[in-house]
């Protein structure tokens, strides 16, 4: 009998550590398709298509709105300057602070609003001088610059910077690169869904490009954050709230229904400006 348990006893102990090993590989990885997953253009989580047409993000899910505070009074709000080729075709109020009002290149006529000046100077008779209101609209456009920039990210390194062609459900989204946007793309949710891009380098939407909204989904929840230049391309069609670190450059004849709030200045060539319905 001792003859035989020294035979199988290895045999044994080798089945209980195979046992072992596999039940730790189920149980391990954290690979359950949840929202916080890491998902790259060459990795599909569980549930989620990447590059073939599915949603990335989860219906009914997604970060609390960036709180604009004044700063979301504003459709267009800058520090240096606002430089417009005419016509262009703005609804909203216009602000430019620190900046004197002669940095602002637009007519009255182009706009459907208020523009705010720190001084004197601007154009008439739609400017108003208001320097206080501007300060704290300033103030908290860097405030909700930080927030959206601070939010945990669901996603990281989505199709290593290039999300052309994709469908994205409400959720953060995490680069450490520039975001490049050469087709359409889909963002798909209801109207309290929310969307924020964190963008360590520059946002940049190719020639004639939609972002499109769907299921509901609204342009004031969704928040592209970047911490240098957005170009939109000309004739594209953008959505959504751009907080961006740098300057803001719409490209000849592109349309935008969402805000423009930048770190240093707005570019405009015969485009269209329209605030979100609230």
């Amino acid at each position: 009998m001792n003859r035989f348990e020294n035979l199988f006893k290895p045999l044994i102990w080798f089945m209980a550590l195979l046992l072992a090993t596999f039940a730790a590989g189920c149980g391990g990885g954290g690979g359950d398709g949840s929202a916080a997953a890491t998902v790259s253009a060459s990795v599909t989580a569980p549930g989620v298509g990447v590059g073939t047409g599915g949603t990335v993000g989860a219906a009914g899910r997604g970060p609390a709105p960036v709180n604009l505070r004044t700063g979301g009074n504003f459709v267009i709000l800058a520090q240096s300057a606002i430089t417009n080729i005419p016509s262009s075709a703005v609804t909203g109020d216009v602000g430019l602070s620190p900046a004197t009002g002669a940095g602002v290149g637009l007519t009255c006529a182009e706009v459907t609003g208020t523009i705010y000046s720190v001084d004197a100077a601007g154009p008439l008779p739609c400017r108003v001088t208001d320097a206080t209101r501007l300060t704290a609209a300033i103030g908290d456009k860097g405030t909700a610059y930080t927030d959206a920039a601070g939010r945990a990210p669901d996603y990281t390194e989505l199709g290593a910077g290039n999300i052309g062609g994709l469908n994205l459900g409400p959720a953060t989204y995490k680069w450490s690169s520039g975001v490049l946007i050469p087709t359409n793309v889909t963002l798909t949710g209801g109207p309290n869904d929310v969307w924020i891009f964190q963008i360590a380098q520059g946002l940049t939407v190719s020639n004639g490009v939609q972002i499109i909204l769907a299921g509901g989904a609204l342009a004031k929840n969704v928040y592209w954050q970047t911490f240098a230049a957005a170009d939109i391309g000309t004739t594209a069609q953008f959505n959504g709230v751009i907080l961006s670190q740098t300057s803001i450059a719409m490209k000849t004849g592109a349309s935008i229904n969402g805000r423009l709030l930048a770190g240093t200045a707005v570019t405009l060539d015969q485009n269209t400006v329209k605030q979100p319905a609230p």
